[in-house]
């Protein structure tokens, strides 16, 4: 029993073992407890600009654009830059990338190499993972090129820091960041009855009596994207028990959530900005319960509630177990979890630790199909190597793979059950990228040796054992452990 939870513990906890992790984790439960008492460290993505400094970049190149006025080299928010992030071919351009673009675009893959580089290397897997998990939860898709540049910012400023702390801290964290703000359009999100309005309807009568001045109006309106997007999938989920009247109330209290305009960057000290201007005033009444006027604390109220309703903690809880445990998870189970999440005041290392200490998440039939992420992490962190000798082929590779790096095209995140991910033709790919990963093993192990380590012998027996005995070189036996039909699923 406790070599099979080792086993469970480095792979479907963990990020898939590596050499050793197996003897480590031999008092699995322990293990992971005690890898939920130390935050993680930060050396890893030391040097990476933060978002505010991205910001300042990002607008110190676009103004540079428009003094340049020249349409051959495009802002690096325009609709190139999420292929180019990935680390896909640019489409033909009439001169090369400006040094300013380039550099930018060097940042991006900078983040996602220093992201994968910790994932193989880390010897806390399981809060990594937990990373992972939340950031595909408060998912931003950068195939919206108005939050290109912040979604692996978002990760090391919203999520990392509180992955370990509580649930309400992520949630304002995660809200109140550009990546958010921007890719569910908040910072478009005007009050009817905000100052910003009634000044624009002041200026357009002003404009009926004395002509036009030249100058077009945007039309200013409330947005609800981020408000319905943090009470369906952020908190409560899709049967929470909200109305369509509590994501207007929602979208009003959070109107003025913005990013700091350019000519406010200078002094900026974050990249959240209030906008009182654009703030629907008013009290608002949301799911039943009161909020007064407070201006940007109305919304953090708001929050602060979502966060400890117990819809939510259903919710948290039925995602974290079906990421770790199965597809579909014992309902007793869910019930545990969010009753420790209640009790705690929304402490995460008390949902996890409910998670970790129940013998439901240890069962037998207990397994997860990998994604193409866990199924590139796993193989590097068996192998011993990374792919970050050139800064697009891992991007590259991922996107082959059908899971393109903070590319889940949708505010649900990447999907998390079998069926997504065990097509023939996503299969078939991994099949041909063994044969790649082969050829980065370092060391002089066997193929056998490698999958006792990764797997534990417990899953290499019989024809499999044979199989990786019979290889007619080492290279070959890997390919075949990494295309094995054992490989593929985190048990």
């Amino acid at each position: 029993m406790s070599a099979r939870e080792a086993a469970s513990a480095a792979n479907r906890f963990g990020l898939g073992a590596k050499p050793g992790e197996l003897s480590a984790a031999s008092d699995a439960r322990g293990w992971l407890h005690a890898q939920l008492r130390k935050q993680p460290a930060s050396t890893a993505f030391q040097g990476l600009p933060n978002s505010l400094e991205l910001l300042r970049r990002e607008a110190a190149y676009q103004q540079l654009r428009r003094m340049q006025k020249d349409d051959t080299d495009p802002a690096p928010t325009s609709a190139q830059m999420p292929d180019m992030a990935a680390g896909a071919p640019m489409a033909p351009a009439k001169k090369p990338l400006s040094p300013e673009r380039r550099e930018l675009t060097q940042l991006g893959l900078a983040d996602i190499a220093a992201r994968y580089r910790y994932a193989v290397t880390t010897d806390q897997p399981f809060v990594e993972r937990l990373v992972r998990f939340w950031s595909n939860h408060f998912a931003v898709s950068i195939d919206k090129s108005t939050a290109r540049l912040y979604a692996a910012p978002m990760e090391r400023e919203a999520i990392r820091p509180h992955v370990l702390g509580r649930f309400g801290d992520m949630l304002l964290a995660v809200e109140t960041h550009p990546a958010m703000l921007r890719y569910l359009d908040n910072v478009a999100s005007v009050g009817g009855d905000s100052k910003l309005v009634h000044w624009q309807a002041v200026r357009a009568q002003r404009n009926a009596g004395n002509g036009d001045d030249g100058m077009p109006m945007r039309k200013l309106g409330l947005n609800e994207n981020l408000a319905r997007e943090i009470m369906e999938l952020h908190t409560l989920g899709v049967n929470g028990g909200y109305t369509q009247a509590d994501v207007t109330e929602f979208a009003r209290a959070i109107t003025g959530w913005s990013v700091p305009a350019p000519r406010q960057l200078t002094d900026a000290r974050s990249g959240f900005v209030f906008r009182a201007n654009a703030h629907e005033p008013g009290a608002r009444r949301i799911m039943g319960k009161q909020y007064a006027e407070d201006g940007e604390g109305q919304g953090r109220a708001v929050l602060r509630d979502l966060a400890m309703h117990p819809a939510t903690a259903r919710h948290l809880s039925l995602k974290l177990a079906r990421h770790f445990v199965a597809d579909a998870p014992p309902d007793a189970l869910v019930r545990r979890m969010a009753k420790a999440y209640l009790d705690s005041g929304g402490q995460l290392v008390a949902l996890y630790a409910a998670l970790v200490d129940d013998d439901a998440a240890w069962a037998p039939a207990a397994r997860k199909f990998k994604t193409p992420d866990d199924f590139v992490v796993s193989a590097m962190r068996a192998g011993g190597f990374t792919l970050d000798q050139r800064p697009g082929s891992l991007p590259n590779l991922l996107r082959e793979l059908g899971q393109p790096v903070f590319t889940p095209r949708s505010p649900a995140g990447f999907p998390d059950t079998t069926g997504d991910w065990a097509a023939g033709d996503a299969l078939r790919k991994r099949l041909q990228i063994a044969k790649t990963f082969a050829n980065r093993v370092t060391g002089d192990r066997t193929p056998l040796q490698m999958a006792n380590e990764a797997l534990g012998e417990a899953a290499v027996r019989g024809d499999f054992a044979s199989m990786l005995q019979r290889a007619g070189s080492p290279r070959e036996g890997y390919a075949l452990l990494f295309a094995s039909p054992a490989f593929q699923w985190r048990i």
